[in-house]
């Protein structure tokens, strides 16, 4: 039997995100959007939630607790709600503590996992993404080739999350037609790290362009040791986290949109009254929790130990194709005033094209 309804544990994971969103994001996202930049206190704050730290086991500076997928996605839901660029610098390391937590080997998780489980935030991150045309999370163009003790890396990548202030990073390659993840210090000489990439959206996160020459990784260091990892099982958890963002941005817009629908008055009655302004804001509705419903089928999915690569790439896809659509809607309905940036609709419409255009930058 399928059941909508959350458990106390998550209700109250979710009031906790919520409670700090509007504590420290609400009233400063615009701030940071025009910025540029996240005040470290900020982050620092939401970091002390554990969200990116809780499932990994205590030995290792985690809290212990249970893996559990679609509480993961509520807290990206929430913290995308108050500012995307917010939520992914915020969870930015969970993308490497997550897959060194889940599928590393066990000296991987002695050596780095207590690096980055601690109070205070640590950048780490990861590189995926790659500056072409059709680009494709399975048939990577950076290259992986093992050499003696070593695989050594070439390629580029680009839209890396906090990737001038990551230690380390897992950087995705190709290694004989199979897509495999290496740990790689920042400090390698092979690692060229590229300006602040100059984006449409998110503003207010630093992502970099990377470029790997040469770059030497010792063979203990790719991700679950010889035998390799199982990169599609990242890339399900990555996709559904993306789509439980693009639910909190798209649910973001919605709202302000129908909030001012309701107190803009035109012709002697609020335009939430005019037809065809109440079919949009209807629309913004289901759609929003379509979004998240595919997103929470395919978290559901992931937490109950199934494959759940079919799930996450339609939540993903969808999320992608729709956030954008609704984010456009709430820009349209507040006339010209969605097109000022005094308002917040516009920097939801610019951070949802991000969704249909980037992988990697969350995780469940």
């Amino acid at each position: 039997m399928i059941n909508f309804s959350m458990s106390k544990q998550q209700q109250m994971v979710k009031k906790e995100v919520a409670k700090l969103v509007k504590n420290i994001v609400a009233d400063t996202a615009h701030d940071m959007d025009e910025s540029g930049q996240i005040p470290a206190d900020a982050i620092d704050k939401a970091w002390g939630l554990g969200a990116s730290i809780s499932m990994v086991p205590e030995e290792y500076g985690g809290y212990g607790m249970a893996d559990s997928p679609l509480e993961t996605a509520l807290v990206l839901e929430e913290l995308a709600f108050g500012d995307m660029a917010f939520a992914v610098a915020v969870t930015a390391p969970s993308l490497f503590i997550t897959p060194v937590a889940k599928m590393g080997t066990e000296d991987q998780k002695k050596k780095y996992l207590p690096l980055f489980c601690k109070e205070e935030y640590a950048a780490c991150t990861m590189a995926l993404n790659e500056p072409r045309f059709g680009f494709d999370a399975v048939d990577l163009k950076t290259t992986a080739e093992k050499k003696g003790g070593a695989y050594v890396l070439n390629g580029e990548k680009c839209f890396v999350p906090m990737g001038a202030n990551a230690s380390h990073m897992l950087v995705a390659a190709n290694l004989d037609g199979k897509s495999q993840l290496f740990i790689v210090d920042t400090k390698n000489p092979g690692v060229k790290m590229g300006d602040r990439e100059k984006t449409l959206g998110m503003y207010a996160l630093e992502m970099n362009r990377v470029v790997f020459e040469n770059c030497e990784v010792p063979a203990e260091d790719r991700l679950g040791g010889e035998e390799g990892c199982d990169f599609d099982a990242f890339l399900q958890r990555s996709r559904v986290g993306m789509a439980a963002m693009a639910a909190g941005v798209t649910n973001a817009s919605y709202l302000f949109a129908r909030e001012y629908a309701k107190t803009r008055v035109q012709f002697g009655q609020p335009i939430a009254y005019r037809q065809s302004v109440a079919f949009m804001l209807a629309e913004m509705a289901y759609e929003v929790d379509s979004i998240r419903l595919m997103a929470w089928k395919a978290a559901s999915a992931l937490e109950a130990g199934k494959n759940a690569t079919r799930e996450a790439y339609l939540a993903k896809m969808y999320a992608g194709e729709m956030a954008m659509k609704m984010c456009d809607y709430g820009v349209q309905l507040m006339g010209g005033h969605g097109y000022i940036r005094e308002y917040p609709v516009e920097r939801y419409y610019r951070n949802a094209r991000g969704f249909s255009n980037l992988e990697a930058m969350a995780t469940i």
